[in-house]
């Protein structure tokens, strides 16, 4: 009795001990926890404030009103919409800017998504255990490739393959541009369509299988409407990527702004022109000011898109719970 006596009070004296290390612990890694996303989301907002404050005169500074004005930007000149910053007379309409950059990110996912949705259908409902382990490290090993490497791709090989198949007038243009940036954006549209579609409850495979439906059925009519709002997700991320991609456009559309409908024509975006033209631009210059409005619009529509995305998602969440 006396040695019973004895150890309890060790035993619980440990246990109190390692309760309060748990909590210790626990307590030390919320606030580690909460001082990066402080620090994550103070790091955007001293982004849009300092790209902003650049992009301000555009707006308010006589001076560079002087070369070009909010109207200017989008409505057309006598030349139409150009896009020529450098002249005499300089012409600062983006709205080629905006069409290309458009162009290549709907060709973008109009590739990507079917092929990266069916992907990670086979991958979650059809392929073995060991076709798995294969088919998803692969795919997902793209986003580890340099955008530069595929761009590079494009620029030599891709570029003359797709000349050779539809016959495009330019060799660099916007389809090619497209499609080497689906290659950019489905590994994060497989990742988070194939998460969506395991986290299907398999009951619902279950159910629809002792109601006499198919392998196909169940896919078609009960999975994929399930995992829908993750897909929807993936798109919506996917989106967000290849409109803000540099390296793969800069070498695979050609970078003239031309404003028309045509895949086959050469086109420039918002990110390649940022990039090429603001490392040599006088600072504090209309073209300085004209630039960083463009990265803000960028910036401010990749968010609203965004949102958008949440908003749609959850939405479809509702309605699939039985919700409005």
């Amino acid at each position: 009795m006396t040695s019973t006596a004895t150890a309890t009070p060790d035993k619980t004296d440990r246990t109190l001990t390692l309760t309060r290390r748990t909590r210790w612990g626990e307590a030390v890694g919320e606030t580690l926890i909460k001082a990066v996303a402080l620090v994550s989301i103070a790091a955007v907002a001293l982004i849009l404030l300092f790209v902003g404050k650049e992009a301000l005169p555009v707006l308010t500074s006589a001076e560079v009103h002087k070369e070009v004005t909010i109207r200017g930007l989008f409505a057309p000149t006598a030349a139409g919409f150009v896009w020529q910053p450098v002249g005499d007379v300089p012409k600062y309409n983006v709205v080629p800017l905006i069409v290309g950059t458009l162009k290549v990110t709907l060709v973008s996912l109009f590739v990507a998504v079917p092929v990266s949705v069916a992907a990670a259908v086979y991958v979650a409902e059809f392929a073995g255990r060991r076709g798995r382990e294969i088919i998803k490290p692969a795919i997902e090993l793209l986003a580890g490739i340099p955008s530069v490497v595929v761009g590079f791709f494009a620029l030599v090989v891709l570029a003359s393959w797709i000349q050779t198949i539809f016959g495009t007038e330019h060799r660099l243009n916007a389809l090619v541009g497209g499609v080497a940036l689906s290659f950019a954006i489905a590994p994060v549209v497989f990742s988070i369509s194939e998460d969506a579609l395991t986290s299907v409850p398999g009951s619902y495979r279950q159910a629809a299988i002792a109601l006499g439906a198919t392998r196909s059925q169940v896919v078609l009519r009960v999975v994929l409407p399930a995992a829908s709002p993750g897909i929807a997700a993936a798109t919506v991320l996917g989106f967000g990527r290849a409109i803000g991609e540099t390296m793969i456009v800069i070498l695979a559309t050609g970078n003239a702004a031309m404003l028309d409908a045509s895949l086959g024509h050469s086109v420039r975006t918002i990110t390649a022109t940022i990039a090429q033209e603001l490392g040599e631009v006088v600072v504090g210059s209309a073209h300085y000011s004209v630039l960083f409005f463009l990265g803000a619009s960028l910036f401010l529509s990749t968010l609203a898109v965004n949102v958008l995305g949440e908003q749609i998602v959850g939405r479809m969440r509702r309605k699939l719970a039985g919700g409005k």
